[in-house]
């Protein structure tokens, strides 16, 4: 009887040198210092777990002292929650300082480490020496993003010679305590295709990416395309007979795969972003994602790649990370995507045994490759930016699928991204719909047809390939509980979200009846009716629920104390929703700009400065919202489930004034032009959060409005734009 696909678990554990910086996402996502992440893994139901026991860690400064503490605090407790460890010993790393990969001491002193960790922990069965060898030796030997830093073939390939020969001697060592221990051996695994001319490097990086196995395997002898190229590039043929013997041959072949990993190689370079170009010396060319080109769809993609690898090798498989950095949808469509790949292979007879969720406590600076310290942060099942780790829908997701192998969520009804039109550099005038994988993808309900929310939602719904319905107040009028129903009935969507009501705050202390009405009443009839039908419920209220007197910026527990007409019928309006949701997700943010209305604060300030005139602002203090980033970041938050009351502003207070001066220069206008309005007291209605920080920084928002628009903004072309 076959046995049923696991899911596994991963945590990002990289100890990376990059010049004399070491990197540690142990560290840098606060894993380190939270021994209760495994009680969190094991209530997924996984039972399996990549888990560092890095030599960087444990024996820093010399091979011959040892700090095993961490790790005997966090082995014990796997073992009484009955998570299976698969030891990791070097992620990414080049070692600690007092060795590098181009050591020839490398191997010996990485297998050292391997038996100190086989002696302190003989009940380990399952290990991986070296992560990913030919990934690292490439990214240390031949791009030179991490230490030694090399930069060519010599380096690549001793790098990945070293790192193989220390799998064997640490195989060797680990096995001499424990003879039944197996190597869980990993690295990518993509395909480069190319125009015909460059069809002869495509084929030279086709063989490459299958070296790492290769040798382990013991596949690499003097008939071998690569035995002589390995020869050639100083790799010393003592080596290579010692990897003829595949004693380490894999037990298990650990493939990991990303969008990243295919790639097509074209001399026409013009036709691509300058950031593709590069060469062989040879050619010229762009390296480009294949995934973005008009390639058969079935040639690309986790089952293309891992049915080569079965039928190369012949071995047990298991996919060791399963990971996109994107937005949750895509996350989760990319999961799920692999985890159906895998059934389909083993329905065909391929032995693959797992699928890994990685990582589970998300990464840091992945996207600059661990090269610059942004604070990139990529969530994975857990998000850790909370005061206590959050499950995203990922998380949900995994423990579906490791305790029955299924799951299912509405975005699921639509293909990811490298399946829609969207991907290509040029895209089609009109999507196909060959991406929708159910007749009728379910939909979400977005009101505010006329608004900017709602028009903004609607274009990233598109963007992110999420069936909706926008609706005016013609359609559904949500203060009246019968078109709300109707509505409902009719549109069957999965969630609602509102983004109707009355914006006009000045005017509301003159117009009470109609700014309740649209906020207040319409709100509560909505959540009434969305709660009476289980269907979850996003809905926006404001910083002015808050006088502005604490200053300070407001989290979600400060009490609230509107004194404005609008503040008081958003306060009303809270509480209207929760009482009649309490799963409601109610969104506090503020002073919005975007790039695709004519009408917000940024867009008044440089109409008015491109005619030569002087701006005067409020010493008011806000925290100004990029309505992008808001949307995005929303439905994220609504796929994870979220609920209850969220502060949802970009991180960085500023008054008025000075958020008006910074956009002015960022225009190339004169910031002095913009001035204080009045002397009277400041208040300050800023946003922060106690839930989680989940919006990007200001300044990062700011610098994007002006990239989104594409405008000289002291230009002629400005006044135009903006009339």
């Amino acid at each position: 009887m076959k046995q049923s696909l696991e899911l596994w678990g991963g945590l990002e554990c990289t100890v990376a040198r990059v010049r004399d910086d070491y990197r540690d996402q142990s560290l840098e996502t606060g894993h380190q210092d939270r021994i209760e992440d495994l009680d969190r893994i094991a209530e997924l139901g996984i039972r399996t777990l990549r888990h560092p026991v890095l030599w960087e860690t444990i024996s820093p400064e010399s091979p011959d002292r040892t700090d095993f503490s961490w790790h005997d605090t966090r082995l014990k407790r796997l073992q009484e929650l009955n998570i299976r460890a698969i030891a990791g010993l070097c992620h990414h790393g080049s070692g600690p300082r007092y060795t590098h990969m181009l050591d020839s001491a490398w191997p010996e002193l990485l297998a050292r480490h391997a038996a100190n960790v086989a002696e302190r922990y003989p009940h380990l069965d399952l290990y991986t020496p070296v992560n990913e060898p030919l990934t690292t030796a490439r990214f240390c030997g031949l791009y030179g993003h991490w230490h030694p830093h090399g930069t060519g073939y010599e380096p690549f390939l001793k790098i990945l010679v070293n790192e193989c020969k220390a799998t064997v001697l640490s195989m060797r060592a680990i096995r001499k305590v424990r003879s039944d221990a197996q190597l869980v051996q990993t690295d990518d695994m993509g395909k480069t295709f190319s125009t015909p001319t460059l069809s002869y490097q495509a084929e030279h990086e086709n063989q490459r990416r299958f070296l790492s196995f290769d040798l382990l395997c013991g596949m690499v002898d003097r008939e071998h395309p690569w035995w002589q190229i390995l020869l050639d590039h100083g790799v010393a043929q003592a080596d290579l007979e010692l990897l003829l013997e595949a004693d380490a041959a894999p037990d298990i072949i650990g493939i990991n795969h990303y969008l990243t990993s295919e790639r097509y190689l074209d001399e026409r370079k013009s036709r691509y972003p300058e950031h593709h170009w590069g060469g062989n010396g040879r050619h010229e060319y762009a390296d480009a994602e294949a995934v973005r080109m008009p390639l058969p769809i079935k040639g690309l993609g986790p089952a293309a790649r891992l049915r080569e690898v079965w039928e190369r090798y012949r071995r047990p498989i298991a996919i060791t990370e399963a990971h996109h950095g994107s937005t949750r949808d895509e996350q989760l469509r990319w999961l799920m995507q692999i985890w159906n790949d895998v059934s389909t292979l083993r329905d065909e007879g391929a032995d693959i045994r797992a699928v890994t969720v990685w990582s589970l406590f998300g990464t840091v600076d992945w996207n600059s490759l661990l090269t610059q310290r942004n604070d990139f942060y990529e969530p994975g099942p857990f998000d850790v930016r909370a005061p206590e780790p959050r499950k995203t829908v990922l998380a949900h997701a995994s423990e579906s699928l490791a305790k029955t192998g299924a799951f299912d969520h509405p975005v699921l009804d639509r293909a990811g991204w490298w399946r829609r039109d969207i991907r290509f550099y040029k895209r089609p005038s009109k999507e196909s719909r060959a991406c929708w994988l159910a007749d009728e993808p379910r939909q979400l309900l977005i009101t505010g047809a006329t608004g900017t929310l709602g028009r903004a939602y609607s274009r990233l719904c598109d963007f992110r390939g999420l069936n909706h319905v926008l609706l005016s107040r013609q359609d559904m009028d949500i203060a009246d509980a019968r078109s709300v129903a109707d509505a409902l009935k009719c549109h069957r969507p999965w969630a609602v979200i509102n983004t109707a009501g009355y914006v006009r705050v000045a005017e509301a202390e003159n117009d009470r009846k109609a700014c309740f009405r649209e906020n207040t009443k319409g709100a509560g009839i909505l959540a009434k009716a969305c709660a009476d039908l289980g269907i979850p419920l996003v809905t926006f209220s404001s910083d002015l629920v808050f006088d502005g007197s604490l200053e300070r910026p407001y989290v979600e527990s400060d009490a609230i104390n509107p004194t404005t007409v609008y503040g008081e019928s958003k306060a009303e309006a809270e509480r209207r929703v929760l009482e009649a949701h309490d799963k409601a997700l109610i969104l506090r943010t503020s002073a919005f700009f975007g790039p695709w209305d004519r009408y917000n604060f940024i867009w008044s300030i440089l109409n008015t400065l491109s005619k030569g005139e002087g701006v005067e602002a409020s010493l008011d203090v806000v925290s100004p919202t990029y309505v992008p980033d808001l949307v995005n970041t929303s439905l994220d938050l609504l796929i994870d489930g979220g609920s209850g009351i969220w502060h949802m502003a970009n991180i960085g207070e500023t008054s008025w004034r000075d958020f008006a001066a910074m956009a002015t220069e960022r225009a190339g206008f004169d910031p002095s032009l913009v001035t204080d309005a009045g002397d009277l007291p400041a208040l300050n209605t800023a946003l922060s959060t106690e839930r989680g920080i989940l919006m990007p920084h200001l300044e990062s928002a700011l610098d994007r409005f002006f990239i989104d628009n594409e405008i000289e903004w002291s230009d002629d072309a400005m006044k135009v734009a903006a009339e």
